[in-house]
C-alpha cells in the first residue's frame, strides 16, 4: 500500500502561533525543523497541515498563503500511476530535505508530493497523539471539479477535499471537520474571532485568514 496523505501547506510569519492554534483544534506536531521554520501538524482523523516560515520560503510563499501538497510512502510508484492516467510531466527529484514528486495538476497548478523519509537530520520527531475527532478537509476554489477529482483519485487522496465555485480565483482555504461539539470548540478558542454559522464555525487564525470548522454529522 502506498499511503498518500493530504497536507495543505501554510506559509506564515508566525509558525509558533499557528502551531498553538492548530493544537487547540486537536492537531499535534509530528516533525519540526530544529531551526523552527517548519512543522508538520497531524490530525487523528486524517490529513495534515504543514507550517512553513514565509520569510525562508524558496518558492515565494506569502504570509497567509495556503498551497495544496501531499506526503507519500513511495513516490516512484505514484509517479508511474499518475503518468499512466495522463499526467505525463510527473517527475521525481531530490531536495535538501528529501525526495519530491512534482506534477502539473488540472488548471496548470503544480503539486508537490514529499516522500516520507527515515532520515531526520535537522529535524525533530515527536510522538504525536492527535485527537481522532478531527480531520483536515481543505476547500478549493477556481478549479474544475471533475478534472481535479480524477487527479485526486490518481493520488488516491480525494475523499477529504471540498470544492467551491470554479469561476472564482484559484485558492486553497484551510478547513477542518470534527465530531467534537462545536460549542465546546468555540469556548476553547476564547480570544480568537469565532462566528457560529448554520454550517459550522468561522475562525480568524493568527495569520488573519479564515478557517472553517465543519461538524461531522
Amino acid at each position: 500500500m502506498n499511503d498518500v496523505v493530504l497536507r495543505p501547506l501554510r506559509f506564515t510569519d508566525d509558525v509558533a502561533g499557528m502551531r498553538v492554534f492548530l493544537e487547540r483544534l486537536g492537531l499535534r506536531a509530528r516533525i519540526e525543523s530544529e531551526r523552527g521554520g517548519w512543522v508538520d501538524m497531524v490530525a487523528g482523523g486524517g490529513g495534515m497541515v504543514a507550517l512553513h516560515d514565509a520569510a525562508s520560503s524558496s518558492t515565494g510563499g506569502r504570509p497567509g498563503q495556503t498551497n495544496l501538497s501531499f506526503e507519500a510512502d513511495k513516490i516512484d510508484e505514484l509517479k508511474d500511476r499518475l503518468q499512466e492516467i495522463g499526467f505525463v510531466d510527473a517527475t521525481v527529484f531530490d531536495e535538501a530535505y528529501g525526495r519530491v514528486l512534482s506534477v502539473t495538476a488540472p488548471d496548470g497548478v503544480v503539486i508537490w508530493v514529499d516522500e516520507r523519509s527515515d532520515d531526520l537530520y535537522g529535524y525533530k520527531l515527536h510522538d504525536a497523539s492527535p485527537d481522532d475527532r478531527w480531520s483536515v478537509t481543505p476547500y478549493l476554489t477556481g478549479m474544475e471539479e471533475a478534472g481535479w477529482r480524477r487527479f485526486l483519485r490518481g493520488l488516491r487522496a480525494d475523499a477529504a477535499v471540498r470544492f467551491g465555485p470554479s469561476d472564482e480565483p484559484f485558492a486553497v482555504r484551510l478547513e477542518l471537520t470534527t465530531t467534537e461539539d462545536l460549542d465546546e470548540v468555540a469556548r476553547r478558542l476564547d480570544g480568537l474571532q469565532v462566528t457560529r454559522t448554520a454550517t459550522g464555525l468561522e475562525i480568524t487564525d493568527p495569520d488573519g485568514q479564515l478557517v472553517v470548522v465543519h461538524p461531522n454529522r
